[in-house]
């Protein structure tokens, strides 16, 4: 069968790149290692070396072809003893379309500037539309947090025989959350292991598994534990396609909850969303709702890219609506706008969601319409989402249960000031964690989190500046 050369990629969020020059012709024999053909973006070019020997059958993309996608077969080689006829055999490429050129979207209007004592009148909110994936009509399943993730990681398992779940106390015991319940007796020990505890030495295992080819699911008993494995996080797993051209990947999910839980203490609650976010060559999920939870840990699990997928304790026994679909997958990096309205914006993530909805719901007690944003995903950012609702707003609170400093709030409040400073009408307020380990007690728990009254007092702050 002729071997496909892929359209690599220069960096892990590389999507399309030019095929500036091929460097051999059809006919010519090639060597591994040979360079074949320059790629090029606005930013870097890079030789494609051939992983294989052979004679170059077919240049699929001419030379010149600009916004070809990462992954399109771009040529063919011809293994010993394979002729031309033996092309018809291969997978055609994908079809390259010229990007269609659009005007400019047109400023969105800004409500008007809010006097001090009363927020300014806007339309009613309104819930926003479901996910477009989710036709009309769909059967809605109620489910736990705990038990979407286990049907979206059964689901990918019977989908994929590479596919498994690595982990303490994952298969006999039924997960130490009861996240993986009932997946030893369906996939046997082969595909749900039980490990020692040792972060370094089974996350390494998993990233070498993954730079094999198979899919491994690693589960940490929770991520403040993931410290002994962030050196094969980072430099293992982050970096490998970088360092070797685009052309080793390593598709592997870190999985397990995040952040503080209930009473137990700094060693155990610290949150690890902007540690992870800040990595290149990660990409970081952070879900609030049931519906999120599954459908995004199947696009993880299917992702070719290293992810980091935060859970949260305190939500796994929470219930949501799930599509009652075959195959339910959420894009990673789309935020979701959950409540629509004009006075301000308040934007959060997985377990800052419960405030941030809470705290909506008092401000609409006072007349104040929230435009509310769950993140979804941390990296990539969905920075589009976001500015839309500060341009139509005008005003934007960031909440997280995370250290302030250099935290996620952060960063997106640095994306506001890039993208809609023009459009504020008051600096962007962040409500987050406090600045101290967490404390055992739990009165002192409860004072260390941020809180409801927070959020509210930070939205009116913005709206009666």
């Amino acid at each position: 069968m002729p071997i496909q050369v892929l359209m690599p990629a220069l960096s892990p969020t590389m999507e399309k790149g030019n095929l500036a020059k091929w460097l051999k012709k059809e006919g010519e024999t090639i060597k591994s290692g040979d360079v074949i053909a320059e790629i090029e973006t606005d930013k870097a070019t890079m030789e494609v070396e051939a992983t294989d020997e052979g004679t170059l059958g077919k240049i699929l993309i001419p030379e010149g072809t600009a916004d070809v996608a990462v992954n399109t077969p771009i040529a063919t080689i011809l293994a010993d003893g394979e002729s031309a006829a033996d092309l018809a055999k291969a997978p055609a490429p994908a079809k390259q379309e010229k990007a269609a050129e659009s005007a400019p979207p047109a400023a969105e209007a800004k409500s008007a500037p809010t006097p001090k004592g009363e927020p300014a009148p806007v339309a009613p909110s309104a819930v926003a539309p479901p996910d477009p994936e989710i036709p009309e009509g769909t059967e809605m399943v109620t489910m736990t947090i705990r038990d979407a993730l286990r049907d979206a990681m059964a689901e990918e398992m019977r989908r994929d025989p590479d596919v498994f779940l690595m982990g303490e106390e994952v298969a006999e015991y039924q997960g130490a959350y009861k996240v993986s319940q009932g997946l030893l007796q369906e996939f046997s020990a082969r595909r749900v292991i039980d490990t020692p505890i040792t972060e370094h030495g089974f996350a390494g295992i998993g990233v070498g598994a993954a730079m094999s080819g198979l899919k491994p699911i690693i589960e940490f008993m929770t991520f403040n534990f993931a410290m002994q494995a962030i050196d094969q996080i980072i430099n293992s797993a982050a970096k490998t396609l970088y360092m070797s051209g685009g052309q080793m990947g390593c598709s592997i999910v870190f999985r397990g909850p995040n952040g503080a839980a209930a009473r137990v203490a700094a060693q155990h609650s610290q949150d690890y969303s902007a540690w992870y976010s800040q990595i290149p060559g990660l990409k970081v999920i952070a879900p609030f709702s049931a519906a999120d939870y599954k459908g995004l840990l199947k696009a993880a699990i299917r992702d070719p890219n290293p992810v980091i997928f935060l859970e949260n304790e305190m939500l796994y026994g929470h219930s949501g609506e799930v599509p009652k679909l075959d195959d339910y997958v959420i894009p990673i990096g789309k935020a979701r706008v959950v409540r629509s309205g004009g006075h301000v914006s308040i934007i959060s993530w997985s377990n800052g969601m419960s405030y941030a909805l809470k705290a909506a719901d008092e401000l609409a007690k006072e007349g104040i319409e929230v435009d509310l944003i769950d993140v979804r995903t941390i990296r990539p950012l969905d920075t589009d989402t976001i500015v839309a609702s500060v341009k139509k707003t005008g005003r934007a609170v960031t909440v997280e249960e995370g250290w302030q400093q250099s935290g996620v709030g952060a960063e997106i409040a640095a994306r506001i000031m890039e993208h809609a400073f023009d459009y504020l009408d008051a600096p962007v307020a962040r409500v987050s964690g406090k600045d101290v380990p967490m404390p055992y007690a739990a009165n002192l728990e409860k004072l260390a989190l941020p809180s409801v009254a927070e959020v509210v007092a930070a939205a009116k702050a913005v709206c009666y500046r």
